[in-house]
């Protein structure tokens, strides 16, 4: 991969209602072309909080693109080739517990995989891949969120286990209640294979995911209204916390593992 725009430090990947164009500023738009095919959408290419940084909108400006027809290949290709080298991702999930409100956020540092349909490799041909995905998150990302969080009293979840589902439907009751046998925290569509790909790139990634709901399990049904209701009231938050976030990260790589990921990946 080359990095032709070497000033693009970071990555930021989530729904349309995250992008604020006041936030930025010199913005320009940006398209990528990758061996893997089309980006989500065009790169909103811009200064925020004095670093270089480019913004995605992982389901298209549009909202269009299903969960399972995420080109994460290509949106992971692109963030590299821009010259990215930290992706902070944002989605919306359902919690599976109690303690886990709607309008909190969390920052997740696990997942389980329940998807069937998505390519989870760079490596297709001629080489195998064996990335480690142990601790899928970047921890110098995930420790800079969480102070941020708690520097501004913003009510977040330091840690949660993800839950990956294909979607676009929603789950059924004893999914639900057999994901909280499992011990995970939040269920979502889109974590995976975005964190295992950024992983295979070298990129540093974590994810802020934002609680829109209580899953099936609470005898309560998911609706795509209260969903998004919730989300507006969490997206403030969320800007605030990027915003601080970008600001707050140092400028090399130096206490994570990420930028030397494929380093025993290949046998």
């Amino acid at each position: 991969m080359t990095n032709r725009f070497m000033q693009t430090e970071i990555g930021i990947i989530g729904g349309t209602g995250l992008y604020d164009p006041n936030l930025l500023k010199n913005i320009r738009e940006v398209e990528v072309n990758t061996p893997y095919g089309a980006p989500s959408d065009s790169f909103i290419v811009g200064e925020l909080a004095g670093r270089q940084v480019a913004f995605l909108a992982r389901h298209g400006r549009k909202h269009t693109i299903r969960p399972t027809d995420v080109n994460s290949r290509a949106n992971m290709y692109a963030f590299k080739k821009l010259g990215v080298t930290r992706v902070l991702a944002v989605s919306t999930v359902g919690s599976l517990r109690e303690e886990y409100k709607p309008g909190e956020l969390a920052f997740v540092d696990q997942f389980i995989d329940r998807t069937t349909k998505r390519e989870q490799s760079f490596y297709t041909q001629n080489r195998v891949c064996h990335i480690s995905v142990a601790d899928p998150m970047c921890p110098e990302i995930r420790k800079t969120l969480i102070e941020v969080a708690e520097k501004a009293k913003i009510n977040a979840h330091p840690t949660g286990t993800y839950v990956c589902i294909e979607g676009p439907r929603f789950s059924t009751k004893a999914e639900s209640r057999m994901f909280q046998i499992w011990g995970a925290d939040v269920v979502g569509m889109t974590m995976v294979p975005e964190c295992v790909l950024a992983r295979e790139a070298e990129l540093c990634y974590a994810s802020t995911a934002m609680i829109t709901d209580y899953d099936c399990w609470k005898d309560h049904a998911v609706s795509t209204e209260e969903i998004v209701s919730t989300m507006r009231a969490n997206v403030e938050k969320v800007k605030k916390i990027i915003v601080d976030t970008v600001a707050a990260l140092p400028k090399t790589r130096e206490n994570c593992p990420c930028a030397s990921a494929l380093a025993n990946a290949f046998m």
